[in-house]
């Protein structure tokens, strides 16, 4: 087995920091009630509701190519594949955050395109 790959060593980061900061570990201070609190108003915004979790989920991809965010662009580039997006679906999210966001975008899009493939080929294992 070679070197993982940007997708699964994303994954790994995120999951093992992501147990890092939520858990209760003896001996070992993690995240405060807030930043708990934090996380799961998080998860409970992206949940479907009047609009579907596709929708939310590609609103978010957008908000993150503008904010130009790498983690949270490959978050939810993830979430989109995971919640049943197609490819032209993405590419008109991506569209969307070129055209709001200007060419500074091109290199978080960039990533993001290597991270779809990435995710798209793991979804097909």
């Amino acid at each position: 087995m070679g070197t993982p790959s940007r997708y699964e060593q994303f994954q790994a980061f995120r999951t093992r920091l992501n147990e890092r900061i939520l858990a209760d570990v003896p001996g070992r201070v993690g995240g405060t009630l807030n930043t708990k609190r934090f996380f799961t108003l998080d998860g409970a915004c992206y949940k479907p509701g009047t609009l579907d979790g596709k929708t939310k989920e590609l609103l978010g991809l957008v908000a993150s190519m503008v904010l130009r965010c790498d983690d949270c662009i490959s978050y939810h580039i993830d979430a989109c594949v995971h919640a049943g997006c197609s490819d032209e679906e993405l590419w008109e999210a991506f569209d969307i955050a070129l055209i709001v966001g200007g060419s500074i975008i091109i290199p978080h899009l960039r990533r993001g395109v290597e991270f779809l493939d990435q995710a798209r080929s793991e979804m097909a294992k």
